[in-house]
């Protein structure tokens, strides 16, 4: 039997459009397969779309369960700008009049010039001895520090060995004053203990003079301020302990002004942390509502609607928020100022929340924090939400599930497509043997006809 190339090409007739028809209807067996997994990745994304409003939520939740967060102090400078003013747990609340005398600052020293950067200025065993204001208890003179030098060292070597020292106290840098090269030395820290009062070089190679200029001499001063009339001293302009708990910040060129420091609740943490906790789960509710939603004019519903997942966690969160806090002042959300409505959010009364910021902050804090990590309302949602958002919580065990029902619905499409495929290819091989033999079939009608022609004539001449 002869070898068919090309289906048809023997029989004539249209062989591959039949095949390319069956391979169709065949493969018109993945589109629910395909269907199923449309719909399970749509159900996997919304998942996530629930499980990130849930951290979200979650997130709100723990910052209204801290106890701190009803404890907390501001600061609110007013007056002067010369103070600026941050609390923590330790302060207490206060009003406070803060004048800057004068603000830290760093002692600055140079040298003499000389008339390169790169002269060989030190011989042998030079040094280099730098004194502070810092007295010595012991010996009761300066503190001093003394660096060796490099014979031969240019005063490009001096700053990069001064630069080079965790102990030099001070910073280096070259500065041309438009005749010749200075050493300029700051202080690295504010303050007249820190100040750098002098240098002074041995061992410099003969005919060079480097010492300090005494017209340089900047002194490092302590901040100074006078506190409801009582005067502190500071080496830092970042002046803590002053106030208990506070830390002052003062500005450079500020002297002589006063500031009113005041020191109090921090109610604006409070009403933030609350209204985000409404909001946080307001969000989480409007996510909701667009998953599970049904449209009755497009006949369309959200990837979740009717999902039980859902369903468990609405009722959870419903059961927390409407139940009650046992022990004390305040037991229901009502009574602070939030309500739940009827399709499901929550409303905030910010009038009452108000109220209760200025005079009860300690109601607000058992009601949301409670006296230990789960007793208020804030620890039970947070303990709920904990459970459902867990390792083996209902949303990761509900995502796991349909990632597993993905991978098995891949599989499956593709042993179907294997399957589709070797129907196709044994069609293939029936088609070119049909093929074939009609083809051969055609061949042998062919050449009776032609050998009954032959017969006929032959016949007919026979007659006549």
């Amino acid at each position: 039997m002869s070898t068919i190339t090309s289906l048809g090409v023997g029989s004539g007739l249209d062989l591959s459009g039949l095949l390319d028809q069956l391979r169709d209807a065949e493969r018109g067996k993945l589109e629910p397969i395909k269907l199923q997994q449309t719909q399970q990745k749509a159900k996997i994304s919304a998942y996530g779309q629930l499980q990130s409003a849930l951290t979200k939520f979650q997130d709100a939740v723990a910052k209204v369960n801290d106890p701190k967060l009803f404890e907390s102090l501001s600061t609110n400078v007013s007056g002067g700008e010369g103070v600026k003013a941050s609390a923590s747990a330790e302060a207490n609340p206060g009003r406070y009049e803060v004048e800057v005398v004068n603000a830290a600052r760093a002692g600055s020293l140079a040298t003499s010039s000389v008339a390169a950067n790169d002269q060989a200025l030190t011989g042998a065993d030079a040094t280099l001895t730098l004194t502070f204001g810092k007295i010595d208890p012991d010996t009761g003179e300066p503190i001093a520090l003394t660096l060796d030098l490099e014979e031969g060292a240019t005063l490009i070597d001096i700053r990069n060995a001064i630069n080079a020292s965790e102990d030099a106290g001070v910073s280096a840098s070259i500065v041309n004053d438009g005749t010749g090269f200075r050493l300029a030395l700051s202080s690295k820290e504010t303050g007249q203990d820190a100040s750098i009062q002098g240098l002074e070089f041995t061992g410099l190679a003969g005919g060079v003079t480097l010492d300090a200029d005494p017209a340089t001499q900047r002194d490092g001063i302590d901040a100074e301020i006078n506190v409801n009339g009582i005067r502190i001293t500071s080496p830092s302009n970042s002046i803590e302990g002053a106030i208990q708990g506070v830390t002052l910040n003062l500005e450079q060129g500020t002297e002589g002004s006063t500031s009113t420091v005041v020191v109090e609740q921090n109610t604006r943490a409070v009403r933030e942390a609350v209204t985000g906790f409404v909001d946080a789960f307001n969000a989480l509710k409007g996510s909701i509502s667009k998953l599970t939603a049904y449209n009755a004019e497009t006949n369309t519903a959200g990837n979740l609607n009717g999902d039980s997942m859902v369903r468990t966690i609405e009722s959870r969160m419903r059961s927390v928020l409407s139940g009650g806090v046992a022990g004390g002042e305040f037991a229901t959300l009502n009574q602070v100022g939030i309500s739940l409505q009827r399709d499901g959010t929550l409303k905030l009364d910010n009038d009452r929340l108000d109220e209760l910021v200025r005079s009860n902050m300690a109601g607000l804090s058992d009601f949301f924090a409670g006296d230990k990590k789960d007793a208020g309302m804030a620890g039970q949602l947070n303990q709920t939400l904990g459970q459902m958002l867990g390792t083996n919580g209902i949303v990761k065990n509900t995502i796991s599930g349909a990632e597993s029902r993905v991978e098995s619905l891949n599989e499956r499409y593709a042993r179907m497509e294997r399957s589709i495929e070797g129907t196709i290819s044994r069609y293939r091989v029936q088609f070119g043997q049909l093929d074939a033999m009609i083809a051969q079939m055609n061949q042998t009608s062919s050449y009776l006809t032609q050998q009954f022609d032959a017969l006929d004539a032959q016949l007919g001449r026979g007659s006549r």
